[in-house]
């Protein structure tokens, strides 16, 4: 399988934790997403920032350092003044969700590789990470990738999972649905849930990244930070 490029999701509000994610600072005094988009340059892929529209900075000499092109993405339908969202929850009133975010990815990631390969471009996977976990980019693809290639059946759709919790913006995502991902947007629905379980593949985290996830709260960032170190 092949990797055609990396979406960071960092537009959440972040309210629980007080502070958009994106900008918390590890322990070394680096952002969290100069973390992300360090560790995802070495698959150089193009690494697009889905901030809606915060305009948050990435570190100018890690950009320059970068193969790939780092760039930010507008949500899907952002631009779109007569998107109807009445169906939609209230915490999705001011932004698509994080399928807007990844339906963009996969729309910018589909003409990066019809430009830049004669090949199938659909079969390609794109990369998710959201802000709100320390695993590295380049882990992250490699422990689901690997798992996929084991399957007799690749779907279409590949998250990390836990005993209890499945984790779909820490996945890859396979070109060939973009179709389907923006019918199912155009239609109002936002449940990220609802779109992949019928065509995902679960992967058990790697025990070394139970606390290195999923922080909502100053508490939880604290331990993610230790437990990385």
């Amino acid at each position: 399988m092949r990797l055609a490029g990396v979406v960071i999701l960092a537009g959440g509000n972040s309210k629980r934790m007080g502070a958009p994610k994106a900008k918390l600072k590890l322990p070394g005094g680096e952002t969290l997403l100069n973390y992300h988009v360090r560790h995802a340059t070495p698959l150089n892929v193009p690494i697009m920032i889905a901030d809606n529209e915060h305009g948050f900075k990435v570190d100018e000499a890690l950009a320059a350092r970068s193969e790939a092109p780092i760039f930010h993405i507008k949500d899907y339908g952002q631009n779109d003044k007569k998107a109807d969202n009445s169906k939609t929850d209230d915490k999705y009133k001011n932004t698509g969700g994080a399928l807007a975010a990844i339906e963009s990815a996969l729309q910018t990631s589909i003409s990066f590789v019809k430009d830049t390969s004669s090949k199938n471009s659909l079969t390609d996977y794109l990369l998710v990470i959201s802000c709100d976990s320390l695993i590295k980019a380049t882990e992250l693809w490699q422990h689901l990738s690997a798992a996929t290639n084991r399957s007799l059946h690749a779907r279409a759709v590949v998250c990390l999972s836990d005993d209890s919790h499945l984790y779909p913006l820490l996945g890859l995502y396979q070109l060939a649905i973009e179709p389907e991902l923006r019918a199912y947007l155009d239609s109002g629905q936002r449940r990220v849930m609802r779109f992949i379980e019928p065509i995902c593949q679960k992967v058990a985290f790697d025990p070394q990244w139970q606390y290195l996830t999923n922080f909502n709260a100053p508490e939880d960032f604290v331990k993610a930070c230790q437990a990385l170190s």
